[in-house]
């Protein structure tokens, strides 16, 4: 099944074709406007995107500059959502908070401990990949669930 691959290349002679076309029926400030075929008869949209000019690029690459440092900050802000959002769900199946759904309090010790242990796999996984903020949000967090659970879990058994 060794097939060789065809791409026809063919589109982008057309694109510049369709570009220089565009470019020699724009009208100009000197040329006396007439009426316009495409006014008179609806032409069929066509799927052409043009290349950027070279002068564009310039810009266009200091922005995504500018987005990459900003998608640091991001990144660093989503996983201490993510974080977050799984302490959370922890601390709902603890029964230390209400479940935001139904308004009642229930524990599932075991899906906590589940979650509880995702954690500690995500700390395990990403050690010497975090900043410190990170690393040391993920390992409080971390902390606080596991005592509330054997703190929950002792009352649980003893009971």
């Amino acid at each position: 099944m060794n097939r060789e691959k065809y791409v026809d290349e063919s589109w982008k002679e057309s694109a510049e074709a369709e570009k220089i076309k565009l470019k020699d029926n724009a009208p100009s400030a000197s040329r006396p406007s007439a009426p316009r075929q495409e006014e008179q008869q609806p032409q069929p949209q066509r799927d052409v995107t043009p290349e950027p000019e070279p002068e564009e690029a310039t810009p266009h690459a200091q922005e995504e500059h500018n987005t990459e440092e900003q998608g640091d900050q991001a990144d660093s802000l989503n996983f201490l959502n993510y974080i977050s959002s799984l302490a959370y769900q922890a601390m709902i199946f603890l029964g230390e908070i209400p479940n935001p759904n139904t308004n009642l309090v229930t524990k599932n010790l075991e899906q906590a401990k589940f979650i509880i242990d995702t954690l500690a796999i995500l700390r395990s996984k990403t050690k010497g990949n975090l900043n410190k903020q990170e690393s040391d949000f993920l390992n409080g967090s971390l902390y606080e669930l596991q005592m509330k659970f054997i703190e929950i879990y002792q009352k649980e058994t003893q009971a």
